[in-house]
């Protein structure tokens, strides 16, 4: 299982993703506060279905559900599944530590 915890400090909300690979699907489930963000809280995520930017189900199931342009959470999910399917290194994850974006 992988979890990990998106920060939205713009709108407020901390989101907890948890994810479990099953076959080549992930089961994602978002623990949130964010009425938006609820409405793509579970989700089954093919594997097939997560290489591109511009057509992958997050996306889509993000914009079903009137998720925000500048969400944070799409982007996690699409790490927790990268991580669950072991095409991101657990370990370079866990040396990295945190990602984020810097306002100047």
């Amino acid at each position: 299982m992988t979890d990990i915890t998106v920060n939205s400090r713009i709108c407020g909300f901390t989101h907890k993703i948890h994810g479990t690979k099953d076959g080549k699907n992930v089961k994602i489930k978002i623990e949130t506060q964010c009425p938006k963000v609820r409405n793509i809280s579970e989700l089954e995520v093919p594997m097939m279905q997560l290489f591109g930017i511009k057509e992958n189900i997050v996306t889509a199931k993000a914009q079903e559900g009137n998720c925000c342009a500048t969400c944070l959470v799409p982007c996690g999910i699409l790490h927790v599944c990268n991580l669950e399917l072991g095409l991101i290194s657990e370990k370079l994850a866990k040396d990295v530590g945190n990602l984020s974006i810097e306002f100047k």
